[in-house]
């Protein structure tokens, strides 16, 4: 005779201890900052959205020592898939990852401050890959 699918037989799913990179993250009162911006090829007013974000950064304590802009849309190609990121894993291009590192170690930033909001994967990812935290701007202004 056929039994119905019990589901509670099944074990429970293994859940992980919240690490670091997953707790809401902070930017320290006086923690130095590189201001990273993903913007659309058609967006113009880039800059002063950028100038805006470093002022808010600096009014919750951190101070900006360097900024990288990702825009997407720019060439033909791009234009189709401007409301995409380049990568799913890291919001931006390999190339501007590596640029975004290589800023943070030259400035010593303390931390990678993102203009878009970061996934968990993304901050995951990035942390790894940039060898600071990365934090969403959007976090640190909802935290403080």
């Amino acid at each position: 005779m056929h039994q119905d699918r019990r589901r509670d037989r099944r074990p429970d799913r293994h859940v992980r201890p919240v690490t670091a990179w997953q707790q809401a993250p902070a930017v320290a009162e006086g923690a130095d900052v590189v201001l990273v911006g993903y913007f659309c090829g058609k967006q113009k007013d880039f800059a002063v959205l950028m100038d805006t974000a470093a002022q808010q950064a600096t009014k919750h304590g951190a101070r900006v020592v360097g900024r990288i802009v990702q825009r997407r849309g720019v060439s033909a190609g791009g234009a189709r898939k401007m409301a995409l990121p380049y990568s799913s894993r890291t919001l931006l291009s390999y190339g501007k990852v590596r640029e975004v590192a290589a800023l943070r170690e030259r400035t010593d930033a303390d931390a990678a401050l993102f203009l878009s909001t970061l996934t968990e994967r993304q901050r995951r990812v990035l942390t790894e890959m940039i060898g600071c935290p990365a934090v969403s701007l959007a976090e640190v202004v909802a935290a403080g």
